[in-house]
């Protein structure tokens, strides 16, 4: 089956040129995956020129140019839908989705902490400063409340007493690398 994905990020896109790298216009058992719409509400983000390198243009809906988030999520959703998209992968997207989108699109969440720990826009921050000896990543559904739907899965790892901030970020981004698009396939394979 050929499993059509959208992509919406805000900023960097490190996520998004990773599912690209590893999943765009590939198969695993009976799946093969395509990016078919990469969706960004920033101008400036950097994600927008990872999409290039694959020959692929990104869709720009800017959330300040919307009286409401409603009105931004309906601009969301009618976009994914056009796409044919059979989920919706939020790869570092920083709003928080009303049930217009939660109601309307399937979608999974990438999240720099063990849920349901440290929600939010700065988990990395919260873990790293917390007294917890593991930290890690998880993938979760999208629901209306913030980093809360079901977890479909994490990966951890101990945290060293002498790490440095940067050091720390750096593995939460690599098992983000590896967890999301495994997460994806393993989605389509149940």
């Amino acid at each position: 089956m050929l499993v059509k994905l959208a992509v919406l990020f805000s900023g960097n896109g490190s996520n998004l040129e990773n599912i690209l790298e590893k999943l765009h216009k590939k198969s695993f058992g009976k799946n093969s995956f395509e990016v078919v719409l990469c969706l960004c509400n920033k101008k400036e983000a950097y994600g927008i020129q990872r999409a290039l390198k694959f020959g692929l243009q990104t869709v720009l809906i800017e959330h300040k140019n919307y009286e409401s988030r409603e009105d931004f999520d309906r601009a969301l959703v009618k976009e994914i839908q056009k796409s044919g998209a059979d989920l919706a992968v939020l790869a570092g997207f920083m709003r928080i989705l009303s049930p217009v989108f939660t109601k309307n699109i399937k979608a999974i969440n990438l999240h720099p902490s063990l849920l349901p720990l440290f929600k939010g826009a700065n988990a990395i921050k919260e873990s790293f400063e917390s007294d917890m000896k593991v930290a890690g990543v998880s993938v979760h559904l999208v629901n209306e409340e913030l980093d809360g739907g079901k977890i479909i899965a994490q990966k951890a790892f101990e945290k060293d007493d002498n790490m440095k901030y940067e050091d720390f970020e750096a593995k939460i981004h690599a098992l983000e690398h590896e967890l999301l698009p495994q997460s994806i396939i393993k989605f389509f394979d149940e």
